[in-house]
């Protein structure tokens, strides 16, 4: 058992006084600089409406986005559907400076998200922590499996920049990802898309505002994204490589009984069965040291058929989540919020990328292509507690701060293909006997997590 505990921001003594000033909140009056990605500050707009407001919560209250003091950028829901991005692995075109979002190695199940150059290593270890927050609604995601699942309607993504530590906590040494999605309206409206492109890909999102009742507003949300392999497996009735298949649906409600009041209640669920990339041999250096059959081959172009099959099936990562938010405004000043969340991530992985290109050095009888196999489940319950207000020229966030999590993993890595003794093919190994061979890693995860935090401008 490894277990962690981790404030989320250490405060000194005296932080139960009326704040704690951080030093970045102390930081001059005049904006710090801002990196703005977002389609309202880009749209031209009529000289005498000047630029467009940008408001972010990037310090737990909606501000002017050139008024906020921290390196920010921002993609709104309108450059979100110019770049079309449906998922988070669709900002590693560079759309963001600094952010970095791949793979973990060639498979899908899990995305490494670094920025200003503090990316995580192994992302299938639960034992292993991120260097950049990943937060939906202001909650926390504890683990980097099930990232890369489809976005519901995204009202805008944040992206903060540096270490972001006292209002966003632990593992944000790099900064911090916040996605902050759109509100039910209470007015009946939506939209639908859809798409499609090569490989077979196709997409579509449905998105429904009810009309309220007994001051209940009601939103729907469902997205599917569809794509076949990019490189096909010959193996007869194998699944090929970079397919995916995702889809979810999310339901939220927002009741204000009264003035000042709201409760919005979120559920969401999730499906994402995909496949790794496949990994091309570019080239082989000093080539007298390596015996390559003549079946395998390799260069500087992407393989559309796989030389070699290899048994493979689709990974299955499914996610699932409750989200309570409560605000109550006391006065003009002053407003108590409540974020409750608990979440879950399953993840069923049968990865095998390479075939002969990854196991480049060939023997008579060796055993080539390895399957990385694992199951990872993990648990999570989070309770934050906020004061958010001013008093005369000092905005102030006080805060309290409770996270539990649970993970545990196991896998295996057998090989799969088995070269003949005269290297002019190979067979297929007793898929019987993957599930046999022994385990490479097992680790079991848990972290509690306590915390007062305070922060004044």
């Amino acid at each position: 058992m490894i277990s962690q505990k981790h404030s989320r921001a250490g405060l000194l003594a005296g932080a139960c006084a009326v704040a704690l000033f951080a030093g970045p909140a102390l930081a001059a009056p005049q904006a710090a600089p801002v990196e703005a990605v977002a389609a309202d500050s880009e749209a031209p707009a009529p000289e005498t409406e000047g630029l467009q407001e940008i408001v972010v919560t990037a310090t737990k209250r909606e501000t002017n986005l050139q008024k906020t003091p921290i390196s920010i950028s921002v993609l709104s829901s309108e450059a979100l559907k110019q770049r079309r991005v449906q998922s988070l692995i669709d900002l590693a075109d560079g759309a963001v400076p600094s952010l970095r979002v791949a793979t973990f190695e060639s498979r899908q199940s899990a995305l490494t998200i670094g920025i200003r150059g503090i990316v995580p290593g192994d992302a299938n270890q639960p034992a292993r922590e991120q260097g950049v927050g990943v937060y939906i609604d202001g909650v926390y995601l504890g683990r980097q499996h099930g990232l890369n699942a489809s976005l519901f309607d995204v009202a805008r993504i944040e992206v903060l920049k540096g270490p972001q530590g006292t209002l966003f906590g632990r593992n944000t040494e790099g900064g911090a990802l916040s996605i902050v999605t759109k509100l039910p309206t209470g007015e009946f409206g939506g939209g639908v898309t859809a798409g499609f492109g090569n490989y077979g890909s196709y997409n579509g999102a449905l998105h429904l505002d009810l009309p309220s009742f007994a001051n209940i507003a009601v939103k729907l949300d469902g997205v599917i994204q569809h794509q076949g392999p990019t490189t096909a497996n010959p193996l007869p009735g194998q699944a090929g490589f970079n397919q995916y298949h995702r889809y979810g649906g999310r339901v939220s409600a927002l009741w204000k009984p009264i003035d000042g009041l709201s409760v919005n209640l979120s559920f969401d669920k999730s499906r994402d069965e995909n496949t790794p990339f496949y990994s091309d041999l570019v080239t082989v250096s000093p080539a007298g040291l390596v015996n390559l059959p003549a079946i395998v081959n390799y260069g500087f172009v992407r393989s559309k058929v796989a030389d070699i099959g290899v048994p493979q099936q689709p990974s299955i990562d499914k996610t699932q989540g409750f989200t309570s938010t409560i605000k109550y405004k006391v006065s003009p000043g002053l407003e108590l919020r409540s974020i409750t969340a608990w979440r879950t991530v399953s993840d069923e992985q049968w990865d095998n990328s390479g075939g002969a290109h990854r196991t480049p050095v060939a023997r008579a009888n060796t055993a080539f292509s390895r399957y990385s196999l694992s199951n990872l489940g993990q648990r999570q319950f989070s309770q934050e507690l906020q004061a958010v207000g001013s008093i005369a020229a000092i905005d102030y966030v006080l805060g309290l701060y409770y996270f539990n999590e649970s993970a545990n993993d196991a896998a295996r890595t057998p090989n799969t293909n088995r070269w003949n003794a005269d290297l002019s093919g190979f067979t297929i190994i007793d898929p019987s006997t993957y599930l046999l061979a022994p385990i490479a890693r097992a680790s079991r995860a848990y972290a509690k997590s306590y915390a007062v935090y305070g922060q004044a401008t």
